[in-house]
């Protein structure tokens, strides 16, 4: 559907939303997606879809109700809207919920994350099948499970009854593969992607060595003895275990009253050299988007300054119900209800040199295993399997592997021995973080 043909039919709904007496916000998406599976040389997959969904948060008399439709037909949206009238009519009132974005006509203007695709599917191809091949190829290698091409291409509108209409355009590609490593009897698995705007930034020989190199040094690994570690996490670690906890930043969550932080805006949360943003733009960033699932637009925040919690991520809702401002942090999609999200997290780089983070004796984890089963997000305690290096000044002295790492996170923040001064990022280019080496980790092992 064109721009024009799209806002024509928002313009048309919400105008309908009037005539019930009511308010709305409408979210609209159409994506096309394809992908490339490789298996023992062949390709197993070749898939190409499309699919579209309209979503309305209808607000009536302070009551909300949700409805969306996979259909444009003019039927299926007026079934929509009638479903989202019943929801509201039996939903409790809520007085924070309003439609309060007005006028806000932002397209996000970045071409970095739209960029055309020209590339001939036979090249993208040739990658799927040389994921596994090559992967093959490596020593001791006797499995690549996993091996995929993928790309995407996304457009979403927003429109609301107070006048707003916003629209963003994106476009992804991706690759992923696998390695299972044996080699005198002991078995070893890794598995890893890439992301990024075009397919020349796609390096499947890195992968595929970064992958291998996780699996076949990890294979000889053997358990510590229990005890208090150091510990360095992985980019890709560190951003999985802070997933779990990510909550702490949740308005939403403070609204709800499952928010441990949710009473300690302007104080001491971590340590003092810890600083923590959501920035919209990031070069090569995943996450950017110029307006949130309001219409309201997007803003870098700063959240942790200095080891102080600064703010929590708001919509207008729950920034209504605290009396504060929204920050430009709504999310929904077309099928959800209200929230909150970040744009890129980015840790703050800090003040020691990574050979000064890597001094001495530390246990660097490269997996995490059970992330989610053994996090408990309100109380910050944790207990994960894990494997990785016991290193010493930044030379992995050897492989560790059937160790459990416990510990509580919020704890864990304000116990940093050292912060780098350099940013990696995660596979998904969302995340952003030095090497940060934290004290005392409790490690179960021999």
């Amino acid at each position: 559907m064109s721009q024009l043909d799209m806002n024509l039919l928002l313009t048309r709904l919400l105008d309908k939303v009037a005539d019930l007496g009511a308010e709305a916000d409408i979210i609209a998406n159409q994506e096309k997606a394809f992908s490339l599976k490789a298996d023992k040389g062949e390709l197993g997959e070749y898939k190409v879809t499309s699919s579209q969904q309209l979503g309305i948060r209808l607000i009536k008399e302070g009551r909300v109700g949700i409805a969306y439709s996979e259909s444009l037909d003019e039927l299926a949206l007026d079934a929509m809207l009638q479903d989202a009238l019943d929801a509201s009519r039996f939903a409790k009132v809520d007085p924070d919920q309003r439609i309060s974005v007005a006028n806000s006509r932002i397209t996000t203007d970045c071409a970095e994350i739209n960029q055309p695709d020209t590339t001939p599917v036979e090249e993208k191809i040739t990658l799927a099948l040389r994921l596994e091949s090559e992967m093959l190829a490596m020593p001791d290698v006797t499995g690549a499970p996993y091996n995929s091409f993928f790309e995407g291409e996304s457009q979403i509108w927003l429109a609301n009854s107070q006048g707003s209409l916003c629209q963003h355009d994106e476009f992804s590609v991706g690759c992923y593969t696998s390695a299972l490593v044996e080699r005198d009897g002991r078995q070893s698995m890794h598995s890893q992607g890439q992301y990024g705007r075009r397919f020349d930034e796609l390096d499947s020989q890195r992968l595929i060595d970064q992958i291998y190199a996780v699996a076949s040094d990890l294979l000889p690994g053997e358990a510590l003895p229990g005890g208090r570690y150091s510990v360095i996490f992985s980019t890709n670690c560190f951003a999985s275990l802070f997933g779990c906890f990510q909550g702490v930043l949740s308005g939403k969550w403070a609204q709800q009253g499952i928010n441990p932080w949710r009473e300690k805006v302007g104080q001491s949360v971590a340590s003092r050299w810890l600083t923590l943003e959501s920035r919209v733009y990031m070069p090569g960033g995943m996450n950017i988007k110029a307006f949130d699932g309001e219409g309201a637009a997007t803003s870098d925040l700063l959240l942790i300054g200095d080891g102080e919690l600064k703010t929590l991520f708001h919509n207008s809702a729950t920034a209504r119900h605290f009396g504060v401002a929204s920050n430009g942090s709504a999310a929904r999609g077309a099928r959800s209800a209200l929230d909150v999200t970040a744009r890129h997290l980015v840790f703050g780089a800090g003040p020691h040199s990574e050979a000064e983070v890597q001094s001495g004796n530390y246990l660097e984890l490269v997996k995490l295993d059970g992330l989610h089963s053994g996090a408990d997000a309100v109380s910050g305690d944790f207990s994960f399997g894990a494997s990785g290096f016991l290193c010493r000044d930044g030379v992995r002295l050897q492989p560790v592997r059937g160790i459990t790492v416990a510990g509580n996170f919020y704890r864990l923040l304000g116990e940093l021995e050292a912060v780098g001064d350099t940013l990696h990022h995660n596979d998904g280019k969302g995340f952003y973080a030095p090497l940060i080496r934290f004290g005392g980790l409790s490690v179960a092992g021999k």
